[in-house]
């Protein structure tokens, strides 16, 4: 019988395949950086990944727990230090007289101190390493920028008398800049513990697929014997015993029995394949209904299972994050900054005035602190924040800020068939008659037969029926034939419910009807025959119905210049036939997982921004590899954990939405970019001194502070418009 809907279940497991475990780690950032134990990448300084499958590792969230502690550390710290740092500019009221000012300084740097010193160690020791490996980024401009203002702040609290009397407030007190610190490293270490949660969930995806495969199969020795072994210790040609509901546990060809196997996770599509002697059967998929007996062909790692998962980890790790702007100028940004910092200390201890060194130190300073990255940082993180909660209001779900500079380029969409174009349910479409016989009286009669079948067309069948109100009529003598359909006794009469086989071995001969059949068939559904005393009495066509907002989704698709492309498990003739009825001009049918996945990675050869939209495992590593892989949320968990993008209704029209919000998002990123530029390009040069020979102006840290803090009320607002974007 013609398949057409994927309904791809998770089976739990307890233990991993037997799947190589490299004891490698490597960097999402730059993946040709590989080191064989954890650690920090030494370009980017980003947390390295396990290369291997194994479990243990893949479960493994000791980072991200550690920033999480961390960071609870740091925000009462925090909250407590802004807090005295702002009392002081309420008009009103003078902290200086009631706690006196050094109380009130030295509580700011007690309690900053373990913020830096701590909570923030190991953004220092990134930025360490990203100067002695010539490789600067954002750990370096972090870790300078919160030095800096830790630093002058500590020196100018020890020793006030260096800091010439411009410096100084109207009551005489020091700049401090604790507080300008500490809410950096605490917002920073927020941005990890999301990060390392966005992260951490494209390890599920990996763990499901893990969990397909059964920890043990049922050995048969040569004696006749059985016994359970692990996973690990089946060898190829071993005889394995597979009784009903049980997974398959490795590839393999049957050698006794009959039975169906649920290959949703293999082909994506509903209907389990009956299955005889010398057929073959994958490791993963369902036994259903029959016990079977299967000689093993391959095993461990040689597994098409083993072979999907590999495929999943490995377009994961393949998805280096395009390189931000920020990062980008970060490499030249960093060294000019200091640079300027220094030409500039230089240049007032040769020519400035009486106290020289402590106008040098100012100058030096203040440019450091303007250059501080808060707003450089917020500019990418805000947008993306605000973007990506934008999104979830209209039920597209975005993982990272990569998908969102993608979405925009998108130029081919692969769409899975079944639960992505389709409702994804096979249905009751029509009824037709060729006796006497009407139609509810003929459709309660092939009701009766199958609502004692287990298979999914049967229940199709039968819920139709019910669906109409229609009362099965009770059955006698009912038999199931394998892979052709039923037969029984109904009311006194002989009937027989099933495909064209059936009918033959019955001597009943439906080619007279073939065209009828035909017509249905070309509209993607299945047909079955129904014969009653030997009389071809009618036919029934159960098919995947279209979802109704498949054709305006794919319509502004195509407007965008977006290529739609069918991807499909199911056969050629209802695949064509769902195509046509779409526009869609292009189509790979009887498409195994490795198959879709080698046909993402063909497009991106020739240089194609390609985006996929599936539901099932069978879709998983299409997903991964993709540019950005698009999942239904009506579909399987590991189809969701492997897409960057989960379409909470299941609707393709939010694809459409996505492309929309990745524009608006990015053009809001580059115009942040451009306030945290625009405000260092002018801020730097005057806090310099630029201006004092003309003016007679020096920028204070403090007035370099406000810029800073400035710039960083430009980017948020700037963000927060994301939430009123029309998509």
């Amino acid at each position: 019988m013609e398949t057409d809907h994927c309904c791809s279940h998770h089976h739990g497991g307890n233990t991993a395949p037997p799947l190589a475990v490299t004891g490698q780690y490597t960097c999402p950032m730059h993946p040709d950086v590989i080191e064989d134990s954890p650690g920090d990448c030494p370009l980017c300084g980003m947390a390295l990944e396990p290369m291997s499958l194994d479990r243990n590792l893949l479960e493994d969230d000791t980072e991200l727990r550690e920033m999480l502690h961390l960071f609870w550390i740091s925000l009462p710290l925090t909250a407590i230090v802004f807090a005295l740092a702002m009392g002081e500019m309420i008009p009103g009221i003078d902290f200086r007289r009631w706690l006196g000012v050094n109380v009130l300084a030295w509580t700011q740097a007690l309690l900053a101190t373990p913020v830096l010193l701590w909570c923030g160690r190991l953004f220092f020791i990134r930025g360490w390493r990203s100067m002695v490996n010539r490789a600067p980024n954002m750990w370096t401009l972090i870790s300078i920028g919160t030095a800096t203002a830790y630093g002058f702040s500590l020196i100018a609290l020890l020793f006030p008398a260096i800091l010439p009397v411009s410096m100084l407030g109207e009551a005489g007190e020091v700049p401090l800049y604790f507080e300008a610190a500490v809410v950096i490293i605490s917002l920073v270490l927020l941005g990890q513990v999301l990060e390392l949660r966005a992260r951490g969930q494209t390890s599920q995806a990996l763990l499901g697929l893990l969990d397909l495969a059964p920890p043990s199969a049922r050995v048969i020795d040569a004696d006749g014997s059985e016994r359970d072994v692990p996973l690990g210790e089946v060898l190829a040609g071993a005889r394995l015993r597979i009784r009903p509901g049980e997974k398959i546990p490795v590839d393999g060809e049957v050698v006794e029995g009959a039975s169906t196997v649920d290959e949703s996770m293999l082909t994506g599509e509903p209907i389990p394949q009956e299955k005889l002697v010398g057929d073959p059967i994958t490791g993963g998929t369902v036994n259903q209904t029959g016990g079977l007996v299967m000689r093993a062909t391959r095993v461990g790692q040689e597994t098409l299972l083993a072979r999907i998962i590999e495929m999943v980890a490995s377009a994961q790790r393949s998805h280096a994050p395009i390189q931000r702007l920020a990062d980008v100028v970060a490499g030249w940004f960093v060294p000019i900054v200091v640079l300027i910092a220094i030409i500039a200390f230089v240049v007032w201890v040769i020519f400035g005035p009486s106290p020289s060194l402590a106008y040098a130190l100012v100058a030096a300073v203040s440019v450091l602190i303007i250059a501080c990255p808060c707003a450089l940082g917020l500019a990418t993180p805000m947008s993306v924040m605000v973007g990506i909660g934008r999104g979830a209001r209209e039920g597209v779900l975005i993982r990272d800020a990569e998908v969102l500079e993608i979405l925009e380029t998108v130029d081919v969409l692969l769409c899975d068939k079944t639960g992505t174009l389709t409702a994804g349910q096979p249905s009751l479409q029509a009824v037709e008659t060729f006796a006497d016989c009407g139609e509810d009286e003929l459709l309660a009669i092939a009701a009766g037969l199958e609502q004692a079948s287990e298979h999914p067309l049967a229940q199709a069948l039968a819920a139709g029926a019910a669906g109409r109100g229609i009362t099965p009529h009770p059955v006698a003598r009912f038999e199931s034939v394998t892979g052709q359909g039923v037969c029984g006794d109904v009311d006194g009469h002989a009937v027989v419910v099933g495909n064209a086989d059936l009918m033959n071995a019955n001597g009943i001969d439906p080619k007279a009807r073939l065209a009828r059949a035909e017509a249905h068939r070309v509209q993607g559904a299945t047909v079955i025959w129904i014969a009653i005393d030997g009389t071809l009495q009618g036919l029934i066509a159960i098919a995947d119905p279209i979802k109704a907002s498949t054709p305006a989704a794919l319509a502004t698709l195509r407007e965008a210049g977006v290529k739609v492309v069918m991807v499909t498990g199911d056969n050629r003739t209802t695949a064509t036939a769902i195509a046509k009825r779409l526009d869609i001009l292009e189509v790979h049918a009887e498409a195994l997982p490795e198959q879709k996945h080698e046909l993402v990675r063909s497009l991106q050869r020739k240089g194609h921004v390609v985006a996929v939209a599936g539901d099932g495992i069978n879709d998983a590593p299409a997903l991964a590899q993709a540019d950005v892989g698009i999942a239904m949320g009506t579909g399987t968990d590991i189809a969701i954990e492997s897409a960057r993008v989960t379409l909470v209704k299941g609707d393709l029209s939010g694809i459409a939405k996505a492309r929309i919000l990745s524009a608006h998002t990015m053009r809001n990123i580059r115009q942040n970019l451009f306030f945290a530029f625009i405000y260092n390009g002018i801020g730097v040069p005057i806090a310099a001194g630029v201006l004092y020979p003309v003016f007679g102006i020096q920028l204070s840290p403090m007035l370099a502070a406000a810029a800073m803090s400035l710039s960083s009320v430009s980017v948020i607002g700037n963000a927060l418009r994301l939430r009123r974007a029309v998509i």
